[in-house]
């Protein structure tokens, strides 16, 4: 396992490959989960890409900090990066992630190369859900709302045909430390980059899931509209977490929008 102390915080992340061989990728994981996520997709990358994936603040084996800001969490991932040198990587952030992925290039245009945006928006949710969320997990616990959230991230054929699968990502979700959550919630709830989109001038995808409540597919497509000459997919079958629902079809998108980069770079 990989540690580094960013930000006064032990930050766990993984590094696959040699950054300075081939184009690198970041993943950037949702809330309520860590990097094993991208496990599925990752397994279909390696070799053709660096690969470098964290847990952010307060949660997985990462340290809780004091707080969990958007500007937090965008420190961090600038800081992981400068630590491991990495300049220009393709940044594939889910849900909020996706934000994350967003705010370190309005921070730092020089640590984003492009951007894959999955599953998230400018502005996700209202003040209204966040605080309720928040609420509930104070009062109640992550297990309160482990089975609303499941119904979130998987569609129910998929959370019928695999219940162990399921199980699994409860304990992912549940194990997460409460307020690694909920200020996460917040971090969420007060970010609004949706003045900002169109100044986006890196090659972008937005990619959708068909059944994602959550950032349901028209937020994801008016996005795409509002950023200079995005592209936009949408995944059938899937809700809110393509990497564990849907990593094949994930993946093969993820390839095509680097073929394209490449022509480009041509």
């Amino acid at each position: 396992m990989q540690f580094a102390n960013i930000n006064g915080i032990s930050l766990h992340y993984q590094v696959i490959g040699a950054p300075e061989d081939k184009p690198t990728m970041v993943f950037v994981n949702s809330l309520g989960s860590d990097f094993r996520i991208w496990r599925d997709v990752i397994v279909r990358l390696v070799g053709e890409v660096a690969i470098i994936t964290y847990d952010k603040r307060g949660h997985g084996l990462s340290d809780l900090g004091e707080s969990q800001t958007m500007d937090d969490h965008v420190a961090d991932l600038e800081g992981l990066l400068d630590h491991l040198g990495v300049q220009h990587p393709i940044i594939c952030g889910l849900s909020v992630g996706g934000l994350i992925a967003q705010s370190l290039y309005h921070k730092r245009k020089d640590l984003a190369g492009a951007l894959i945006l999955c599953n998230t928006g400018t502005h996700i949710g209202s003040d209204e859900i966040w605080n309720m969320r928040i609420e509930t997990v104070q009062t109640k616990g992550l297990s309160h709302i482990a089975n609303e959230v499941m119904s979130k991230w998987f569609t129910r054929e998929f959370r019928e045909e695999n219940p162990a699968e399921i199980n699994g990502y409860i304990n992912m979700l549940t194990r997460t430390p409460v307020q690694g959550y909920i200020g996460t919630c917040a971090a969420i709830r007060d970010s609004d980059l949706s003045t900002l989109a169109e100044d986006i001038s890196i090659p972008t995808i937005c990619i959708a899931g068909d059944q994602d409540e959550s950032t349901p597919p028209e937020l994801m497509k008016q996005m795409a509209k509002t950023i200079p000459d995005a592209f936009y997919e949408e995944i059938k079958d899937c809700g809110h977490i393509p990497t564990v629902q849907q990593p094949e079809y994930l993946t093969e998108v993820i390839k095509s929008f680097m073929g394209k980069l490449s022509r480009t770079e041509d």
